[in-house]
């Protein structure tokens, strides 16, 4: 069995369908070729059945009984339907005597056709006269109110010979339809596939480096022309994730090499000539505050990369948004009021949600430190928080310049800044922000931005006071 199935699968796709394809054509033609043979058997054997009936009503009215009691044909008797001589016999009731036999009768006489006759009833059975197989019809008739049995018979060699002639046809004819079908399904099969194997052969040479080309879509309507336009789609997701890793690992490697080219420099410096404690005290604290910043870096990396892949250990709480905003502002207070700013809380509800705190309060503070960051010095920041029948918002509203219509389709990338680099941060405060979001159920987008400020929300699902009480 194994090695059968080792053979089937070194074949390829065109040749097992075409296989496929022979095989059923067989069954099929076998089945087609048994009905038709099975038909016109039963329809010439019902062809001689019905003859035999006339023959039977031919005799029946064509033989009398002469003046000493025998039973006589008529002179007509031997020119019976279609000028072929028939073979008639004529016995008593009891079947034992014999009252007529035709010449035909006697010169192929059938010995178990007296059997027949004595069994009675509207009988028909096949016997060889001698070489030559016919087939027997035995009736009772009356005779002048003498009742009497009357056998009449034919060849059925003819219906034999036609028969053999069909089977042998059918026969013979299997195979060639089947050769014939099989090279018409190679053909439609060869045809079907030379699609896959076009878009086989564009995929071989389809690279990193040429992640542009596409599969070629003959009918984009087709099985095959949508499997190549996911295929396409597919190629378009590699793509877009190969340029954002290119930015990704070059954007990682400039942000690293800016504290390790720092903390060499300070320390080259620091070796050129002999220095007092106080100075190589400064000399180790800036080189320090260079690796808390690369270790901050590592940091944020490891967790926006655990809140991406879903590898974060995240908890389920109920939580109160107005309370997690109060919070929020207390934390990054000194902040705003270094830049003179004011952080408002507009509560038009207190809604609920299940979420792990950690995640959600480290995401929402991303997004107020960077509402502070760029709104001008004496401005505002604004927190509102808000619900529907289902879902629960919290919405950051910072007065800084808005987002460029350019930058906006990028404003939640890895290390994207918009403006001056130093300002801006490491650009990874909005990207840890919406990957915590989305790591607890929701969703962040930026709503508005214009040169009166931008709206970034966090939507998440709420949970009813009266669930939250029960549980």
């Amino acid at each position: 069995m194994s090695s059968i199935y080792t053979w089937w699968r070194s074949h390829n796709v065109r040749v097992r369908l075409t296989l496929w394809y022979a095989a059923v054509m067989i069954v099929v033609l076998a089945v087609y070729a048994t009905a038709v043979y099975m038909f016109v058997s039963r329809s010439v054997s019902s062809t001689l059945d019905e003859r035999l009936r006339n023959d039977f009503f031919w005799v029946a009215s064509t033989v009398d009984e002469g003046p000493d009691g025998m039973i006589m044909p008529v002179p007509q008797v031997d020119l019976l339907l279609e000028n072929e001589q028939p073979w008639v016999q004529v016995w008593t009731a009891d079947g034992v005597l014999m009252l007529l036999s035709n010449e035909e009768a006697r010169r192929r006489p059938i010995p178990d056709a007296q059997t027949l006759a004595q069994q009675g009833g509207d009988r028909s059975a096949s016997f060889l006269a001698g070489t030559v197989p016919v087939r027997v019809l035995s009736r009772p008739s009356y005779i002048r109110n003498r009742r009497v049995v009357i056998q009449v018979a034919r060849s059925e060699l003819p219906m034999r010979e036609g028969l053999r002639d069909l089977a042998v046809i059918l026969i013979l004819g299997l195979p060639l339809a089947v050769a014939i079908a099989g090279l018409g399904g190679y053909s439609l099969a060869r045809q079907a596939l030379a699609p896959i194997e076009r878009m086989s052969d564009r995929a071989r040479h389809i690279t990193a480096e040429n992640l542009g080309e596409r599969l070629p879509i003959d009918n984009p309507d087709d099985e095959m022309g949508r499997m190549a336009s996911v295929f396409n789609e597919t190629l378009g997701r590699l793509q877009a994730s190969f340029e954002q890793m290119r930015r990704f690992t070059a954007d990682v490697s400039h942000e690293l090499r800016t504290p390790l080219t720092a903390i060499r420099s300070v320390g080259e410096v620091g070796l050129r000539g002999h220095r007092s404690e106080s100075e190589y005290r400064g000399i180790i604290g800036s080189m320090l505050e260079e690796v808390d910043r690369l270790a901050g870096l590592v940091d944020r990396l490891l967790t926006l990369s655990r809140a991406v892949t879903g590898q974060a250990s995240l908890s389920r709480d109920v939580i109160d948004l107005a309370a997690l905003a109060d919070d929020v502002v207390t934390h990054l207070g000194v902040l705003a009021e270094e830049k003179r700013q004011q952080i408002v809380v507009e509560r038009r509800a207190a809604p609920l949600v299940p979420a792990d705190r950690l995640v959600l309060r480290q995401a929402l503070i991303n997004l107020v430190d960077n509402a502070i960051k760029f709104s001008p010095a004496g401005g505002n920041v604004r927190i509102r928080i808000a619900e529907s029948v289902e879902r629960a918002t919290v919405e950051v509203i910072d007065s800084g310049p808005g987002v460029s219509s350019e930058a906006r389709d990028r404003i939640f990338d890895r290390f994207f800044r918009q403006g001056d680099a130093q300002a801006a941060g490491s650009g990874l405060g909005l990207s840890l922000a919406r990957g915590g979001v989305e790591a607890i159920g929701g969703q962040l987008t930026l709503e508005r931005s214009g040169a009166d400020g931008s709206t970034f929300r966090i939507t998440l699902p709420r949970v009813a006071r009266e669930v939250a009480r029960v549980s």
